[in-house]
């Protein structure tokens, strides 16, 4: 086989862990897609952070692999008669890694923090609560302004996972230290290398932890992830690129894994938010339809996702109760593209796309690229790294930028960040009052069919007006050493860590 081609740093880390045999057998060392921008919960944005997150904070609520919620840190809950509270039981003889009890106090200390904190993400999420009331030490109750159907589903999120309270006074700089409740504790980060944690002997689920250190090795390049786990410096990667896929399934000595996704691959567009989004993409939904029109997502599927995808332009996947299936994307029709500028003004009309640094992304990139010219586009393409992509958007610097979003259970939680008014990663500021009143009414409800005609109505709006391009619904493909036993796929891609051991 052909040379390992890890960065310096991390070439130096895997040989000293292969050198040492005792000390192999007791490290999990994962490869990770990206590097995080932010280990705080309250402050993180990217898919990447929550795949840390399992193994350093656990949650209230966790995701089963039916998408129903199975207990964590909490083990009961109970809603009130009119939805307006949400009762949680806390599990007993939880602790954080530095010994404190995860007692209701410190779930409001924590949960007040998401609510209300000047760094906090989680506050649009947790908006509805009003007031969060200790019962008793292991009773906490949610006090809602109304009711809220996805509460669950956020409380299943970083909104729910728990951090010791003598480290929420650092406010923003909490990532610096993140003391969490999860069955790893951070013991040293080396940004854009690695992150080494250390086992929390004290967890309540202690038992079925079977490593005593966790690697986590960002490397954006698949193939470089590929040629790591295949030359043994690595145990398991996430995010398996579809090319890759045969050489896995060739190699007796690694094993796939996949699995159903509820996470898609979207375009953000830039349509309020600063003076790039007075520009004629962010400006005009003609150019938007144009863009569209110029482009085919079966094509995208087939040529850089060997046909592994679900082309979709909705953020539910198809033959789900929240997507809809005559509101389909239009046919490629570059002709008429061409056409839709010409109406807007345009000749041709020109901007960037910021794409993510993996082979995957880039790819897809390139693909719409050269399909949108033939509509009257010139793409320029922008390669960033995760934290400097998630900095950019969230400060209006940008046109466009191919994001992906990891899924929820529920259908608020796959729309409503990106496009209410008030959203926490609405980029481009997209605000449509109609929109944000039928998100409102939709959360306050739990009949599904009454909730689908809510649903309908906002994917109509927002579809005729473009703020997003989604593009495709993913499947999850894991590769992992032949002995790696106990993984579990979920629909969310996390890996949960609990139960997985080397040995057959």
């Amino acid at each position: 086989m052909g040379r390992i081609a890890l960065r310096p740093a991390a070439a130096a880390l895997a040989c000293s862990l292969l050198a040492a045999p005792a000390l192999a057998q007791t490290t999990l060392r994962i490869g990770i897609g990206a590097d995080p921008n932010v280990l705080d919960p309250a402050q993180s944005g990217s898919f990447v952070e929550r795949v840390v997150f399992s193994a350093l904070c656990d949650k209230l609520v966790d995701v089963a692999p039916d998408l129903s919620f199975r207990p964590e840190l909490a083990t009961r809950w109970e809603w009130a008669e009119d939805g307006r509270a949400l009762t949680l039981t806390l599990r007993e003889g939880a602790r954080f890694q530095d010994g404190a009890p995860v007692d209701a106090a410190a779930v409001k200390a924590n949960l007040d923090r998401y609510r209300t904190a000047r760094e906090s993400r989680r506050r649009t999420e947790l908006r509805p609560v009003s007031e969060v009331q200790v019962l008793d030490a292991r009773t906490v109750r949610l006090v809602l302004s109304e009711p809220f159907a996805p509460l669950l589903s956020v409380l299943a999120d970083r909104a729910g996972m728990m951090l010791s309270p003598a480290v929420l006074p650092m406010a923003e700089r909490v990532g610096e230290n993140p003391v969490c409740s999860g069955p790893f504790r951070l013991t040293r980060r080396v940004a854009q290398d690695r992150i080494e944690m250390e086992r929390h002997a004290g967890h309540w689920n202690a038992a079925n932890i079977h490593f005593d250190r966790l690697l986590f090795l960002p490397i954006p390049d698949n193939n470089v992830r590929m040629l790591n786990l295949r030359g043994g410096q690595l145990d398991l990667i996430e995010r398996v690129a579809p090319t890759d896929i045969p050489a896995v399934e060739r190699d007796r000595r690694l094993r796939l894994v996949s699995g159903p996704s509820i996470a898609y691959q979207t375009m953000s567009i830039n349509v309020g938010h600063g003076p790039l989004a007075q520009r004629p993409l962010g400006s005009d939904p003609r150019v938007r339809q144009a863009l569209e029109l110029s482009i085919d997502r079966a094509i995208i599927n087939q040529v850089a996702l060997e046909g592994r995808f679900t082309p979709n332009n909705q953020p539910e996947a198809p033959g789900t109760p929240y997507h809809f299936a005559d509101l389909a994307p239009p046919a490629r029709n570059p002709a008429r593209a061409r056409a839709l500028l010409r109406e807007a003004g345009h000749d041709r009309v020109a901007f960037t796309l910021k794409v993510p640094n993996q082979p995957v992304e880039a790819q897809v990139a390139q693909i719409i690229q050269s399909m949108a010219a033939e509509g009257g586009f010139d793409i320029r393409l922008e390669v960033l790294e995760s934290s400097a992509m998630v900095a950019a958007t969230q400060r209006g610097d940008y046109e466009a930028a191919i994001a992906i979003w990891s899924g929820r259970p529920d259908p608020d939680g796959n729309i409503a960040f990106w496009l209410a008014s008030d959203g926490f990663l609405n980029w481009g500021r997209y605000a449509d009052p109609r929109l944000d009143e039928l998100f409102r009414q939709a959360r306050a409800i739990t009949a599904t069919a009454e909730r689908q005609r809510l649903y309908r109505e906002a994917a109509q709006l927002w579809l005729a007006d473009r703020p997003h391009l989604m593009l495709y619904h993913h499947r999850w493909f894991w590769a992992m050493r032949g002995d790696l036993q106990g993984f579990e796929p979920a629909p969310d891609g996390i890996i949960r860590l609990a139960g997985l051991r080397i040995g057959r």
